[in-house]
């Protein structure tokens, strides 16, 4: 993975980030209050960057393949309150005050779906905005 600065000038725990061959390391969204896990993006150094100077969440879309701002569509921002890297250092843990919901079908968390006991799945509770209403019919946030 090509660094975006100097390695001398970039922070030092980027430098401990097991990024994946694609530059990536997958990062996890928690409510900082409730431990409620809302989602699961990826990130490439730049959006980790981002994050830090902004304090809002970036991401990156593998689809897309850009970095996105979470809520640049819908509003419903992340103010990230911690970040933590798990023992392997493959994994980064966001801590956040989520605006909104954070998932583009409209609920508070994208894991609003559990497996049923007929082997499906079913939805748990109802969404906290109208996503079609938000996004338009198309302006959907970029895929992971």
């Amino acid at each position: 993975m090509p660094p975006a600065a100097s390695d001398s000038s970039r922070p030092a725990f980027l430098r401990e980030i097991a990024w994946n061959a694609d530059g990536l390391v997958a990062a996890i969204v928690q409510d900082a209050e409730t431990r409620e896990v809302l989602m699961m993006a990826w990130m490439d150094e730049a959006a980790l960057l981002k994050t830090l100077e902004t304090g809002l969440g970036h991401f990156y879309s593998r689809s897309r393949r850009r970095q996105w701002l979470k809520g640049e569509s819908s509003g419903h921002v992340q103010h990230v309150e911690s970040i933590h890297v798990d023992c392997d250092a493959d994994v980064v843990l966001l801590k956040v005050r989520q605006v909104g919901g954070a998932c583009h079908e409209g609920y508070r968390s994208c894991f609003f779906r559990r497996l049923a006991e007929d082997g499906g799945l079913e939805a748990e509770g109802r969404p906290v905005f109208d996503a079609d209403a938000v996004y338009r019919g198309g302006d959907a946030p970029p895929a992971g």
